[in-house]
């Protein structure tokens, strides 16, 4: 008999755990107890609304933004974000968790790329010690 037992879903918890996990990553709450961002070398890449936890926003490739938003109900123009390079994503919809990790990493690695070379630095440093 084929088991009933639900697979593991995205949710709050799981997603600042990931996010945490990268280097030089902070998290804080900077317009508003709700609203916590997650930062890497102070660069927002992720944010997460208290009271609507079962979303994030992730900033992305414009072009690639487009794309998913076309392939995924989950996804569309973050509210309040400038809709060309970020989005929205809703959890426990059609964007899988492995998705969602990736699209994390994507986000990170977007903020990532446009910071000096000296915190880039920084960051293949740690990541080379890992």
């Amino acid at each position: 008999m084929p088991s009933t037992k639900k697979h593991p879903t995205m949710n709050i918890e799981k997603f600042r755990e990931y996010c945490l996990s990268k280097p030089h990553v902070t998290e804080d709450f900077p317009f508003d107890e709700d609203v916590l961002t997650f930062r890497v070398c102070n660069k927002i890449f992720a944010v997460v609304s208290m009271s609507r936890p079962d979303m994030a926003t992730m900033k992305c490739d414009p072009e690639r933004a487009l794309d998913l938003r076309e392939h995924f109900s989950a996804i569309e123009g973050a509210f309040h974000w400038n809709k060309k390079y970020w989005n929205q994503v809703h959890f426990n919809s059609d964007a899988s968790d492995k998705l969602i990790f990736e699209l994390v990493d994507h986000s990170y690695d977007e903020v990532v790329k446009k910071l000096t070379k000296k915190e880039r630095k920084g960051i293949k440093d740690i990541l080379s010690f890992s």
